[in-house]
């Protein structure tokens, strides 16, 4: 072994040690979270502190849906995350039609979307708003959805990849008989599962974390999403930790596995073309 590939060898270990110690650093956090979750608080802030529960309980998750309405939080959230997948099928299709199909505009049409990238979403908040109230959504679960439903990003993303798709595959399709609708759900879409996978991953955490927004649309808390309610719940049982790490691993879990099994699809969207 030629001293070249020792050293190599000797700074991928390193590399990988400093690794290693990084995750450890950046997971204990999530652990402590987790397990203080199935805590009392008595347990959570002795002293010296215990890692490990001294008896597992689901105490504070019972009392996360039967004293504090988290389930209605939950059927509120899973209503925006299921609308926002319908949004990243809109998405596809806008950014299918701006990489296939010329029609007039169609460049200028685009960059006006790519700038909308460029404007902070708080800047176009209040606009939002008064537009939502004007039409009388304000305190509903449709004011929540809708300005959320497309996006910049998601239309760019889709037409960057379906832009690599061959052309003769369509017309060969199109010639075969097959109708607009047809290329799209059959060929395109199939073709598109990476691109989707990445923006499938997205939507979810963006939709699972909605804060700000339903915050600001809904007045009662019947239309909340799970991170408002989590935001009350520290404000109405701040010395709760318990309760509190409770709800935090409800909102964080649900993520955590969501990535970890769908994680590999990131690079593959961004790198495989639409020719495969």
């Amino acid at each position: 072994m030629t001293k070249e590939m020792q050293s190599n060898r000797r700074a991928k270990i390193a590399i990988g040690v400093a690794l290693a110690i990084g995750a450890i650093i950046w997971m204990i956090p999530f652990v402590w979270m987790i397990l203080s979750s199935f805590k009392t608080d008595a347990e959570i802030m002795q002293f010296p502190p215990k890692i490990l529960p001294e008896h597992f309980s689901m105490d504070n998750f019972k009392e996360l849906f039967e004293a504090f309405n988290f389930i209605v939080y939950l059927k509120n959230t899973l209503i925006v995350v299921a609308f926002s997948f319908l949004g990243m099928f809109f998405n596809a299709m806008a950014g299918f039609g701006f990489a296939k199909y010329n029609f007039k505009g169609r460049e200028p049409l685009f960059y006006l979307v790519l700038a909308t990238m460029m404007i902070p979403g708080q800047v176009t908040m209040i606009p939002v708003y008064l537009i939502m109230n004007s039409l009388k959504l304000t305190n509903t679960m449709a004011g929540i959805i809708l300005p959320g439903l497309v996006g910049a990003y998601g239309i760019f993303l889709f037409r960057q990849f379906a832009s690599a798709i061959s052309n003769e595959l369509l017309e060969a399709a199109r010639l075969d008989g097959a109708s607009e609708w047809f290329i799209f759900t059959r060929i395109v879409l199939p073709i598109s599962k990476p691109v989707l996978a990445v923006q499938g991953i997205a939507t979810f955490i963006g939709g699972w974390n909605s804060f700000l927004w339903p915050l600001i649309m809904a007045n009662d808390e019947k239309y909340y999403t799970l991170s408002v309610g989590l935001q009350l719940l520290k404000g109405q049982y701040a010395n709760n930790y318990s309760l509190q790490m409770a709800g935090s691993t409800f909102m964080v879990v649900p993520i955590l596995i969501i990535f970890m099994f769908l994680q590999k699809y990131i690079l593959d969207g961004y790198n495989v073309s639409g020719n495969k």
